[in-house]
């Protein structure tokens, strides 16, 4: 399933109007990721296609969808992991992911070291999330947050820019993180040699992080 444009990922967890807001400027078609298409209807979208299991989906919202339902029936991977598996984006742009049951946005975390390759932004009532890319150049607000979490070992790590340097850390879940970091400079530069880093903002930076994933592509 392929999209020439970013995209918007809506999952089955919680969204409010504030979130939804924040989105439109950045994408072009809508997704939902099984019970999201119970969401989306909620929130007044119209998906171009309702992708998963579908033990969540309603039988009205079978009903609305009809032909744009993909079924995709095992039980090995997350509705989530379905989409991202499926799908082919520039970007992809998720909400309904964070802020509910803590193993789903667990799973949702996971699903962003395991599909590395993709370009995704999680956005919650309060923060966004991505996945570090081995370069990743930022434009943010001297003061701004900047919290960083480790979902692996990782190593190399160099950064300038930032109020606590990174240079010759090592992360990993049980050992280092870096949350609470704070922009010291107008450009941010984070470099990472190996290991999955989840960066962490304000989801008010979302036009700031859209543009530094963006970039990272572009230089790949």
């Amino acid at each position: 399933m392929r999209f020439e444009a970013p995209i918007l990922l809506v999952g089955n967890g919680p969204v409010s109007a504030e979130t939804l807001a924040l989105v439109p400027p950045f994408v072009g078609k809508i997704v939902a990721a099984d019970g999201g298409a119970n969401v989306a209807a909620t929130l007044g979208l119209t998906v171009e296609a309702v992708i998963g299991d579908l033990d969540s989906v309603t039988p009205e919202s079978r009903h609305r969808n009809g032909e744009n339902i993909v079924l995709v029936s095992e039980q090995d991977t997350t509705d989530f992991e379905k989409c991202l598996h499926l799908i082919e984006a520039p970007l992809t742009i998720g909400i309904g992911f964070l802020g509910g049951r803590l193993d789903h946005e667990l799973a949702a975390l996971n699903a962003l070291v395991k599909f590395a390759t993709q370009k995704v932004v999680l956005i919650g009532e309060r923060d966004l999330v991505f996945l570090c890319p081995k370069r990743l150049e930022m434009g943010l607000p001297t003061g701004t947050r900047v919290s960083l979490f480790p979902m692996g070992p990782v190593l190399g790590l160099r950064s300038a820019g930032l109020e606590y340097a990174l240079d010759g850390l090592e992360m990993a879940p049980g050992a280092g993180i870096g949350t609470s970091n704070k922009a010291s400079a107008k450009v941010q530069l984070i470099e990472v040699a190996t290991g999955p880093l989840l960066v962490i903002l304000s989801r008010r930076h979302i036009a700031a992080a859209i543009a530094a994933i963006e970039m990272a592509a572009s230089d790949t």
